[in-house]
């Protein structure tokens, strides 16, 4: 079995880098900076009532996952399989809900959720039900220790 941070390092050797990607505004004022993989932006959903990761591919004018390349679909894959480890092994959730939507923000984006039966809106989905704000000492712990572990198994 491939390890998920090797696959990344060697697909990304040929892929082009836009780092300057245009960030839709609904996306930058709901979460705040984590850190760069190689083809995502990891973002922390400002909803402090489910830890809430969004993956957003560096690319411009990209809305489906069509609109990447295959070798681009293949790294997202790995992303998102890295990300999912590192929800269950900081929040060790009872279930990670994944999802790309954009009904409100084209712009593409995926969604890692971690859902627990306490949470408050189990088992029904989190779209449009409970938020909460985390403050700003919780935010800034939060996204270190996020940036933490992908910055951990990026140096393999």
């Amino acid at each position: 079995m491939l390890n998920a941070s090797i696959f990344t390092v060697v697909i990304c050797q040929n892929l082009p880098h836009n780092e300057g990607m245009n960030l839709d505004l609904h996306l930058e004022s709901s979460s705040s900076f984590v850190c760069d993989l190689p083809l995502c932006q990891v973002r922390l959903s400002h909803n402090a009532a489910f830890p809430w990761i969004l993956l957003i591919p560096k690319r411009d004018n990209c809305v489906e996952l069509t609109d990447l390349t295959e070798p681009e679909q293949h790294l997202l894959m790995a992303e998102i399989n890295q990300t999912c480890h590192m929800m269950q092994s900081l929040f060790s959730p009872y279930k990670l809900n994944i999802a790309t939507l954009g009904n409100v923000v084209p712009q593409m984006h995926i969604h890692v959720i971690a859902r627990y039966t306490t949470d408050p809106a189990w088992p029904n989905p989190v779209w449009n039900t409970v938020s909460s704000d985390y403050t700003p000492f919780e935010l800034d712990q939060l996204t270190q220790k996020i940036n933490t572990y992908f910055n951990t198994i990026l140096k393999y």
